[in-house]
């Protein structure tokens, strides 16, 4: 027999009345409404992004009778409208995330950064880890969010793995037990479900879900120990859901089901094996498991689409992420109840695991007296003081000298007058391509203090006269800021053109000065540079906050991991 869920225990702890409530909305429903519990659906203001059809939200609302909404982009106004108008269109309360890893900024476009896990890290300091997850539940409260699909509890064992590079929290389950645990305390201040991610385990090989299906190779006993403490710990802690990754692990599956082939091997998202073995009966989960968005590769490569939609939930997942074609994947799921993938008892398990999360954060009293929608002055906290400051403090712990072989710091207007400031970004063309506000904000910030910058323009194979360089130019400035992960099953460095004048040949012809805003690898494909920064993020403060430590005017404070080296003795000369 599958373990039930007790919603009298942890993570739920509900009393009778809401408990009552559960079970009545339950006994109410038709197939129809069941089914749409187990959907949460993603909005671009105005219609589902993936259902191909002009609906309105109402028109969503009502025939499809979705559990979850999130979202995509949008200012705090703007957000909030959507998250009122979708609460008050509803039935039954709908479960609101976000994905706020780092901060408000995952909420909406003018939330507050905070820091990221690998910034939360490299800090040193749980506080900081702490003021991400309080920023995080207050800015997304006051939009209307009720539950925050982070932190990712990921650990970062491959270098070469770029999609939890900044988001994992360290390259052992100690660090990540702790910097996430702290992440998790601030949030507890809101009224917010935590929702940690990706079961079970991404950081382990370099290639993204996105595009293909993952694959956790760890060994049963070495499982246990890294991903499993910190799973067993969370689930210990109350964390109420769990992503599951479209990630396999082909130790543990076999274990579990030795029958098995290696034809058979499915991700966590489709595997009962992983799902409701290993999670919901091993380690004791009794909260609720949602699949990551069900367009990866990692899912869709598994089976027909009309055999996953309803296998994700007989599995042992309880909520789909996403729909692809809404009518459709709406009608897979009816079909999978009707013919019985998804069993009278899975189902009624995954709807009390839905509604008692909604029960535990009192959506449907709210909706009955009229507190569930939010108002515009409660907008106010969105970026306030308070949260800038935490910002800034964030910023100064966290800012690492990874390497100063040459040690030709301080950087200073006497010395470094005429810098070259050169500038790569991810991705050529696409929603990863660059920010020009980062090259203004860096030249701007330079002006100010006394320096004259030209931004060099890369593509160009010629140099030029190194001594007409070296005459004109006092200092180099590298700012990488290279983000991503979707497109690519690893995101590097990417240059214009082959022996481009954008790579750092100048090393040894004037100062030069590397900092990554994002990846904290990028020594990989730097070797050649001698002094590299690693900031995390392009914010005003982290900005501001490297040039005050590369001048010595502040004291370098972030630690870098070993992995920062990538692997290369190179990259430590």
């Amino acid at each position: 027999m599958p373990k039930l869920v007790d919603l009298t225990a942890s993570p739920y702890n509900l009393d009778e009345s809401q408990i009552q409530w559960v079970e009545d909305t339950i006994a109410a429903m038709s197939d129809e409404q069941k089914v749409g519990q187990l959907f949460t659906c993603l909005f671009f203001f105005g219609k589902d992004a993936y259902s191909g059809n002009e609906l309105t939200n109402q028109q969503i609302l009502d025939t499809y009778h979705i559990g979850g909404a999130r979202y995509q982009g949008g200012t705090a106004e703007q957000v909030q409208g959507l998250i009122n108008e979708l609460q008050a269109g509803s039935k039954i309360p709908l479960m609101v995330a976000a994905n706020c890893d780092s901060g408000g900024n995952g909420a909406c476009n003018d939330g507050t950064y905070i820091a990221s896990g690998a910034q939360s890290e490299a800090a040193g300091d749980p506080s900081v880890a702490r003021n991400a997850g309080y920023v995080s539940g207050v800015e997304e409260s006051a939009l209307g969010v009720n539950t925050n699909f982070d932190p990712c509890v990921d650990i970062l064992f491959n270098w070469r793995n770029t999609i939890v590079n900044t988001r994992a929290y360290g390259t052992n389950a100690d660090d990540v037990i702790k910097y996430t645990q702290a992440y998790i305390d601030g949030m507890r201040e809101s009224d917010v479900n935590v929702c940690i991610k990706h079961f079970p385990g991404d950081g382990t090989e370099e290639r993204d879900q996105h595009l293909v299906l993952g694959v956790n190779e760890l060994s049963v006993e070495e499982w246990d120990q890294s991903f499993g403490r910190v799973y067993q710990h969370h689930i210990d802690n109350g964390v109420e859901m769990i992503m599951a990754g479209h990630i396999a692990v082909p130790a543990y599956q076999k274990k579990l089901n030795p029958a098995l082939q290696d034809s058979d091997i499915l991700p966590a998202t489709l595997a009962p094996e992983l799902a409701t073995g290993l999670l919901k009966e091993q380690l004791g989960f009794n909260g609720m498991l949602i699949t990551d968005a069900s367009h990866m590769l990692g899912m869709t490569a598994a089976m027909q689409r009309k055999d996953y939609v309803p296998g994700a939930i007989a599995a042992g997942c309880d909520m789909f992420l996403f729909f692809n074609q809404i009518d459709e994947d709406f009608g897979y799921m009816l079909d999978g109840y009707r013919n019985g993938v998804i069993t009278e008892e899975r189902m009624t398990d995954a709807l009390r695991r839905v509604l008692g999360l909604k029960a535990k954060r009192r959506l449907h009293e709210k909706q009955a007296d009229g507190t569930l929608l939010k108002k515009p002055e409660e907008l106010a906290v969105v970026g306030c003081d308070e949260h800038l400051a935490m910002r800034k403090d964030a910023a100064d712990k966290g800012i690492t000298l990874v390497k100063n072989t040459l040690d030709q710091l301080p950087l200073n207007p006497e010395q470094h007058k005429r810098i070259k400031l050169y500038y790569v970004a991810g991705e050529k063309g696409g929603i990863y391509s660059g920010n020009d506000q980062t090259v203004q904000q860096f030249t701007d910030e330079l002006t100010q203090r006394g320096y004259e910058v030209t931004v060099q323009e890369g593509g160009s194979r010629v140099k030029g006269s190194i001594e007409q360089y070296k005459a004109e130019t006092d200092a180099a400035l590298f700012i990488a800021e290279v983000i991503g992960y979707g497109a690519q099953n690893n995101y590097r460095i990417q240059w214009s053109a082959a022996m481009s004048n954008e790579i750092p040949w100048y090393v040894h012809e004037v100062p030069t000065f590397a900092v990554s805003l994002n990846f904290t690898t990028h020594l990989h494909d730097l070797t050649m540079v001698k002094c590299f920064v690693n900031a995390y993020n392009s914010n005003p403060d982290i900005i501001a906050g490297v040039l005050d430590k590369l001048e010595g005017k502040s004291e370098f404070k972030g630690t870098p991991n070993d992995l920062v080296w990538a692997g290369k003795w190179q990259a430590k000369l």
